[in-house]
């Protein structure tokens, strides 16, 4: 009798899934599907595709500016999950250990809404205002350098190869602070205060509670925050078309500009579309490695 109850519901629930799984087809699956096809042909977008069948992924294992690409895609990945993750839990639990104790939550939450603001600025106006920081002969960067004596330390920032994808990365870091911020200080309001009480009148110093409470409760939110952050960097793009456009010559180029450079400038469609395919492929691997280790971590918790 349960069993058809929960058919007929399930039943029932089915025609408002219809909808979103249309949707899904249509601008996600088809497209991916077709890009996929693409892949497979040499076609500069006009006239007849021809079938090339693997040479386009042959060609990317033998070309040093794929590896470069993917090279550059790892550094941004592995500082964007380490830097902006340690700021943000940093800033939210001492937002919410210290000031919103201390001067009252509206306080924190006010300091919560400064550091997200970057979020909502559209990215591409936020790298191009980070490029007229950073220009070399009038960005406030280098006359603030001069102005307190530190002249010999002013530098054409994103013209050096050596200091580009550095002050990429010093903007992307900006950038992100506030989305990690936010989702841990949700995480530290689910947090029992009798957990913390107990550990205080035991004889808990801050840093136990941090490690052994704080720390281990809101690793699901951390699990969420590297996942979602890893998927991001290896989509980046706005950032590197309006401050460097790759260069100066590959120093900046990632997987995603790559693939638009080959579209779009090159007119080489098909080596384009394996670009994009091989790197649709990692973050679906990434994120079926990463929900099948957190879920494997829940059940041994549980």
């Amino acid at each position: 009798m349960a069993h058809r109850k929960s058919s007929a519901i399930s039943r029932g629930y089915a025609p408002f899934l219809i909808p979103g799984i249309v949707m899904f087809l249509l601008i996600v699956a088809f497209p991916f599907l077709a890009n996929v096809g693409i892949s497979f042909v040499r076609w500069q977008g006009v006239g007849t595709p021809v079938w090339y069948g693997l040479g386009n992924y042959q060609k990317a294992i033998h070309d040093s500016v794929f590896w470069t690409s993917f090279g550059n895609n790892l550094r941004i990945i592995i500082t964007m999950i380490t830097i902006p993750t340690l700021i943000g839990l940093l800033l939210a639990v001492v937002l919410f250990d210290y000031v919103a104790q201390r001067f009252g939550a509206g306080v924190a939450s006010f300091f919560r809404a400064g550091f997200y603001v970057p979020q909502i600025i559209p990215v591409v106006v936020a790298a191009m205002v980070w490029r007229w920081i950073l220009q070399p002969d009038w960005g406030i960067l280098n006359w603030l350098l001069r102005a307190i004596g530190l002249g010999s330390l002013a530098h054409n920032w994103l013209g050096d190869p050596h200091t580009a994808l550095p002050s990429v990365l010093v903007m992307m870091t900006w950038f992100q602070i506030g989305y990690p911020l936010v989702i841990f200080m949700a995480a530290l309001q689910r947090i029992d205060p009798e957990l913390y009480e107990a550990a205080a009148i035991d004889g808990a110093s801050w840093p136990q509670r941090f490690f052994h409470i704080t720390f281990h409760l809101i690793k699901p939110e951390i699990f969420v925050v590297i996942l979602t952050t890893t998927i991001y960097s290896l989509k980046t793009f706005g950032q590197i078309f309006a401050m460097t456009r790759g260069g100066p010559g590959t120093a900046t180029m990632v997987a995603s500009y790559f693939s638009y450079k080959n579209f779009f400038e090159n007119s080489n469609i098909g080596y384009g579309a394996t670009m994009s395919t091989v790197l649709t492929g990692i973050i679906i691997l990434l994120t079926i490695v990463w929900v099948r280790v957190q879920a494997q971590q829940e059940l041994q918790e549980a």
